[in-house]
């Protein structure tokens, strides 16, 4: 095979060591190296004292971190690999043949690199998704108070749509404080809520102990402490897209993405989408949100989607869920294969409808049209017809079809 890179660096990284292997025409040459920064310094000067001219390591947990980023302000191109694309060969695997397998295999230009965003991008990253986590971790805690309230054989929950509320907020204080008399509980009942006051106090009137009274006074202090983080996060990231709100409108014009969606997503494929996917056949496929390749003798079989960005994936697919009901081209979409192909399929097909959507959006510079609810019925006019018309002849009914009139 041809060397395609004369002087190349592979580096087997590990939570407190890496090992390292150059190969230039001189020869070849590995070292050991501590993970800690001044360490990680005298690697990337040994590394420019060969006169390598690029370096690839394997995408480990989060451990090609600290070295990409010394690696960026450095004249070196760094190359960040999916572990499964270069696997070593059987019975050899130690981490000094790793090394040296990953020098050769760059040498000699066998190995893709994965995206690597830049990093004020990789920044931005790690508060969205930081913030979703938080986010999902208030939700939970939202769940936990519906169990505790069970345990105290409280109902407010079969009462009002949510629990946290304003007016079901000042009754879980009330409660949290020592009040338990269910008509004063059910006074602090607002504006519509007011009507349900009867229903309140049976479901109000309950059996709750102290330790169950410092749950709701604990919990509820959590959901304050997680909502200001969040907000001081929704800042951070709102400062930091400020170049960027016209990208955000675009994706925020599609339905069932608000703005908290349009920036995770952004956050995750990058805003320049043109540069980095040739495709939104590409950008669907690094997402993990398209089917999985099983052909055999001309056959092609059933298959998983791939493993992509989880994150992403994710939060699509949560979108889907709520666009169920919605009567647009997408609600049509998601309801039309959920009832060939159940929910899961559904969501990942209006994932994957929803990303090329977006990369369209965001390289033509346009805003959201929807095709209507309609789409897929006019698309399948004739087939709805004919079915229609054979299912009448067979149970004897002469029918006669007359085109409508154009208006």
């Amino acid at each position: 095979m041809d060397v395609i890179i004369e002087r190349a660096c592979g580096m087997d990284v590990h939570k407190d060591n890496i090992t390292a292997c150059i190969i230039t025409p001189e020869g070849k040459e590995i070292k050991t190296f501590s993970t800690k920064t001044v360490f990680l310094i005298q690697l990337v000067d040994w590394i420019k004292q060969h006169n390598c001219t690029h370096a690839a390591m394997e995408s480990t947990s989060v451990y090609w971190k600290p070295i990409v980023n010394l690696l960026e302000s450095e004249e070196i191109e760094f190359l960040v690999v999916n572990a499964q694309h270069i696997k070593s060969v059987p019975g050899r695997k130690t981490d000094v043949k790793d090394a040296e397998w990953i020098a050769k295999l760059l040498r000699h230009g066998l190995i893709k690199a994965s995206y690597i965003p830049d990093r004020n991008q990789r920044e931005l990253r790690e508060l969205v998704r930081y913030r979703r986590s938080i986010i999902e971790e208030r939700a939970r805690q939202h769940n936990h108070i519906q169990k505790v309230l069970e345990g105290a054989n409280i109902k407010l929950g079969s009462v009002v749509s949510d629990i946290m509320g304003v007016s079901a907020r000042d009754m879980l204080n009330a409660i949290a404080d020592g009040e338990d008399n269910p008509e004063i509980l059910a006074n602090f009942a607002r504006r519509s809520m007011k009507k349900k006051k009867e229903e309140l106090e049976l479901a109000l009137k309950g059996y709750i102990h102290s330790h169950q009274r410092l749950m709701l006074k604990t919990i509820l202090k959590h959901i304050d402490f997680l909502t200001e983080q969040i907000e001081m996060l929704d800042s951070e990231v709102e400062e930091r897209m400020q170049s960027y709100q016209e990208d955000i409108e675009r994706l925020d014009s599609i339905p069932g993405i608000a703005r908290r969606m349009a920036e995770q997503i952004l956050s995750e494929i990058g805003f320049d989408v043109k540069k980095q996917f040739p495709s939104a056949s590409h950008m669907c496929s690094w997402s993990g949100v398209v089917p999985g390749h099983n052909e055999s003798a001309g056959k092609r079989k059933s298959s998983k989607t791939k493993k992509g960005n989880k994150y992403l994936r994710s939060a699509l697919t949560e979108a889907a869920h709520s666009v169920s009901g919605t009567k647009n081209y997408l609600g049509a979409l998601y309801r039309s294969t959920a009832s060939r192909k159940g929910r899961k399929r559904a969501g990942i097909v209006f994932a994957h409808a929803i990303l090329r959507i977006s990369y369209y959006l965001l390289t033509r510079k346009e805003m959201y049209v929807d095709l209507g609810e309609d789409y897929f019925d006019k698309k399948r006019q004739q087939s709805i017809v004919r079915h229609s018309l054979r299912r009448l002849e067979s149970l004897g009914y002469t029918v006669t079809i007359q085109e409508p009139q154009a208006s």
